[in-house]
Protein backbone atom coordinates (compact mmCIF):
# COMPACT_ATOMS: atom_id res chain seq x y z
CA UNK A 1 0.00 0.00 0.00
CA UNK A 2 1.20 3.48 -0.69
CA UNK A 3 1.44 6.07 2.07
CA UNK A 4 -1.50 7.82 0.39
CA UNK A 5 -3.75 4.93 1.48
CA UNK A 6 -3.45 6.16 5.05
CA UNK A 7 -4.46 9.77 4.37
CA UNK A 8 -7.21 11.27 6.50
CA UNK A 9 -9.75 12.38 3.92
CA UNK A 10 -12.87 12.80 6.08
CA UNK A 11 -11.91 14.99 9.06
CA UNK A 12 -14.99 13.87 11.01
CA UNK A 13 -14.98 10.21 9.94
CA UNK A 14 -14.23 7.15 12.06
CA UNK A 15 -10.61 5.99 11.96
CA UNK A 16 -8.36 3.30 13.33
CA UNK A 17 -5.10 5.10 14.15
CA UNK A 18 -1.70 4.03 15.37
CA UNK A 19 0.69 6.53 16.91
CA UNK A 20 4.14 5.02 17.24
CA UNK A 21 7.14 6.19 19.24
CA UNK A 22 10.23 6.79 17.08
CA UNK A 23 12.43 3.70 16.70
CA UNK A 24 9.80 1.80 18.73
CA UNK A 25 11.42 3.08 21.95
CA UNK A 26 9.63 1.66 25.01
CA UNK A 27 8.87 5.00 26.63
CA UNK A 28 5.50 4.09 28.15
CA UNK A 29 6.93 1.90 30.90
CA UNK A 30 6.38 4.39 33.71
CA UNK A 31 2.98 5.33 35.11
CA UNK A 32 3.80 9.05 34.85
CA UNK A 33 4.28 8.82 31.08
CA UNK A 34 1.18 6.66 30.62
CA UNK A 35 -0.89 9.12 32.64
CA UNK A 36 0.05 11.89 30.19
CA UNK A 37 -1.68 9.88 27.46
CA UNK A 38 -4.72 9.05 29.63
CA UNK A 39 -5.15 12.65 30.79
CA UNK A 40 -4.66 13.99 27.26
CA UNK A 41 -7.23 11.61 25.78
CA UNK A 42 -9.76 12.59 28.45
CA UNK A 43 -9.04 16.29 27.85
CA UNK A 44 -9.54 15.88 24.10
CA UNK A 45 -12.82 14.05 24.72
CA UNK A 46 -14.08 16.83 26.99
CA UNK A 47 -12.67 19.85 25.16
CA UNK A 48 -11.83 19.02 21.54
CA UNK A 49 -14.69 16.85 20.34
CA UNK A 50 -12.86 13.52 20.35
CA UNK A 51 -15.30 10.62 20.35
CA UNK A 52 -13.13 7.71 21.41
CA UNK A 53 -14.56 4.25 20.85
CA UNK A 54 -11.53 2.12 21.73
CA UNK A 55 -7.90 2.55 22.73
CA UNK A 56 -4.87 0.72 24.03
CA UNK A 57 -1.53 2.11 25.13
CA UNK A 58 1.40 -0.25 24.75
CA UNK A 59 5.02 0.46 25.71
CA UNK A 60 5.83 2.07 22.36
CA UNK A 61 2.58 2.82 20.55
CA UNK A 62 -1.02 3.90 20.97
CA UNK A 63 -3.98 2.53 19.00
CA UNK A 64 -7.29 4.35 18.92
CA UNK A 65 -10.64 4.00 17.17
CA UNK A 66 -12.67 7.16 17.04
CA UNK A 67 -13.57 10.38 15.34
CA UNK A 68 -13.53 14.12 16.00
CA UNK A 69 -16.91 15.83 15.90
CA UNK A 70 -15.73 19.46 15.80
CA UNK A 71 -14.17 21.71 13.17
CA UNK A 72 -10.76 20.80 14.64
CA UNK A 73 -11.03 17.54 12.70
CA UNK A 74 -8.95 14.42 13.08
CA UNK A 75 -5.78 16.00 11.65
CA UNK A 76 -6.01 18.92 14.09
CA UNK A 77 -6.58 16.58 17.00
CA UNK A 78 -3.58 14.45 16.06
CA UNK A 79 -1.34 17.50 15.61
CA UNK A 80 -2.34 18.98 18.99
CA UNK A 81 -2.28 15.63 20.82
CA UNK A 82 1.17 14.68 19.58
CA UNK A 83 2.59 18.15 20.21
CA UNK A 84 1.27 18.38 23.77
CA UNK A 85 2.11 14.81 24.80
CA UNK A 86 5.63 15.13 23.36
CA UNK A 87 6.35 18.29 25.33
CA UNK A 88 4.87 16.96 28.56
CA UNK A 89 6.72 13.65 28.36
CA UNK A 90 9.98 15.50 27.67
CA UNK A 91 9.38 17.57 30.81
CA UNK A 92 8.73 14.43 32.85
CA UNK A 93 11.83 12.64 31.54
CA UNK A 94 13.83 15.62 32.78
CA UNK A 95 11.96 15.95 36.12
CA UNK A 96 11.39 12.47 37.54
CA UNK A 97 14.03 9.90 38.47
CA UNK A 98 14.62 8.09 35.19
CA UNK A 99 17.45 5.58 34.82
CA UNK A 100 17.25 5.91 31.03
CA UNK A 101 17.11 9.73 30.99
CA UNK A 102 20.25 10.40 28.95
CA UNK A 103 19.59 7.53 26.56
CA UNK A 104 15.97 8.64 25.97
CA UNK A 105 16.93 12.27 25.48
CA UNK A 106 19.74 11.30 23.10
CA UNK A 107 17.45 9.02 21.09
CA UNK A 108 14.69 11.63 20.75
CA UNK A 109 17.21 14.40 19.99
CA UNK A 110 18.81 12.21 17.31
CA UNK A 111 15.40 11.63 15.66
CA UNK A 112 14.67 15.37 15.67
CA UNK A 113 18.01 16.11 13.99
CA UNK A 114 17.69 13.18 11.57
CA UNK A 115 14.31 14.41 10.36
CA UNK A 116 15.53 18.03 10.37
CA UNK A 117 12.89 19.23 12.81
CA UNK A 118 13.20 22.60 14.51
CA UNK A 119 12.51 20.94 17.86
CA UNK A 120 15.27 19.16 19.73
CA UNK A 121 12.95 16.33 20.72
CA UNK A 122 10.91 13.97 18.56
CA UNK A 123 8.78 11.41 20.39
CA UNK A 124 6.23 10.33 17.80
CA UNK A 125 6.93 8.97 14.33
CA UNK A 126 5.41 10.94 11.47
CA UNK A 127 2.12 9.57 10.24
CA UNK A 128 -0.64 7.77 12.08
CA UNK A 129 -1.41 4.76 9.88
CA UNK A 130 -4.97 6.10 9.58
CA UNK A 131 -7.45 3.52 8.32
CA UNK A 132 -10.89 4.82 7.35
CA UNK A 133 -13.45 2.61 9.06
CA UNK A 134 -16.42 3.52 6.87
CA UNK A 135 -16.10 0.25 4.90
CA UNK A 136 -14.36 -1.97 7.45
CA UNK A 137 -15.67 -4.10 10.31
CA UNK A 138 -15.12 -1.72 13.23
CA UNK A 139 -15.54 -4.46 15.83
CA UNK A 140 -12.72 -6.42 14.23
CA UNK A 141 -10.41 -3.42 14.78
CA UNK A 142 -11.66 -2.93 18.35
CA UNK A 143 -10.97 -6.59 19.09
CA UNK A 144 -7.51 -6.24 17.52
CA UNK A 145 -6.79 -3.26 19.80
CA UNK A 146 -7.99 -5.04 22.92
CA UNK A 147 -5.99 -8.19 22.13
CA UNK A 148 -2.66 -6.28 21.94
CA UNK A 149 -1.72 -6.80 25.62
CA UNK A 150 -2.75 -10.47 25.43
CA UNK A 151 -0.62 -11.06 22.32
CA UNK A 152 2.27 -9.29 24.07
CA UNK A 153 1.96 -11.65 27.05
CA UNK A 154 1.18 -8.86 29.52
CA UNK A 155 -2.23 -10.21 30.57
CA UNK A 156 -4.33 -13.30 29.94
CA UNK A 157 -7.59 -11.43 29.38
CA UNK A 158 -7.98 -8.10 27.53
CA UNK A 159 -10.08 -6.49 30.27
CA UNK A 160 -7.30 -7.08 32.83
CA UNK A 161 -5.09 -4.48 31.13
CA UNK A 162 -5.45 -1.06 32.77
CA UNK A 163 -4.41 1.10 29.80
CA UNK A 164 -7.15 0.00 27.44
CA UNK A 165 -10.85 0.34 26.78
CA UNK A 166 -11.37 -3.44 27.02
CA UNK A 167 -12.68 -3.04 30.58
CA UNK A 168 -15.39 -0.69 29.29
CA UNK A 169 -16.55 -3.31 26.79
CA UNK A 170 -16.66 -5.86 29.64
CA UNK A 171 -19.12 -3.62 31.57
CA UNK A 172 -16.46 -2.03 33.75
CA UNK A 173 -15.13 1.52 34.03
CA UNK A 174 -11.78 2.29 32.43
CA UNK A 175 -9.40 5.23 32.75
CA UNK A 176 -10.63 7.05 29.63
CA UNK A 177 -14.20 8.09 28.81
CA UNK A 178 -15.04 5.93 25.81
CA UNK A 179 -18.19 5.87 23.71
CA UNK A 180 -19.13 2.23 23.26
CA UNK A 181 -20.13 1.11 19.79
Amino acid sequence: MSGDSYTIRDQNGYYFLTMTVVRWVDVFTRVEYKDVIVDSLNYCIQQKGLELNAWVLMTNHLHIVGRVTTDLGMSGFLRDFKKFTSKRILELIQEIPESRREWLLDRFDFEARRTRRAENFKLWKDGNHAIDLSHIDVFNKIDYIHQNPVRAGIVNEPDHYLYSSAIDYANGKGLVQVTLM
